[in-house]
Parts: structure tokens; C-alpha cells; sequence
């Protein structure tokens, strides 16, 4: 499994998702959307941080902690 969380610098919404994978004990890469802005053409996210699953945009914002749950269960 593939997952991507999509930053932006000083993005506290970034920590809560990231602390949230960490619990679950899902590994992630994180990329600053504003180092590389093509993911913005693939993952048009108006709100940080946006997860990405196998290549697909799941979740803008910090998702509810059961709907996460669910995505890796």
C-alpha cells in the first residue's frame, strides 16, 4: 500500500493526520505540495492536508478517526 500525505509548510492539520497514521501504524511519505506543485495538478487539494491512498485522493482536511480506520481495516 501506497501512502501519500500532501503538506504544506507549518500545517497543524498535517501533524494531527500524521499523528493519527503513526498511531495506526501506517507508513506514509510526506510531500510539500508547495516543493512540488505537479501534485497539485494530480490532487487538486484546496485544504492541507490531503491523504492519498494507492494513488487516489482520499481525504482532504483531517478525516474523523473511524473513517481512517476503516480506509486501512
Amino acid at each position: 500500500m501506497n501512502v501519500l500525505v500532501l503538506t504544506t509548510p507549518g500545517c497543524s492539520n498535517c501533524n494531527v493526520l500524521e499523528k493519527m497514521l503513526d498511531k495506526l501504524g501506517i507508513k506514509y511519505d510526506l510531500v510539500d505540495v508547495t516543493e512540488k506543485p505537479e501534485y497539485l495538478e494530480k490532487y487538486p487539494i484546496f485544504t492541507a492536508p490531503g491523504l492519498v491512498i494507492d494513488g487516489k485522493l482520499e481525504f482532504t482536511g483531517v478525516p474523523k478517526k473511524e473513517d481512517l480506520e476503516k480506509k486501512f481495516s
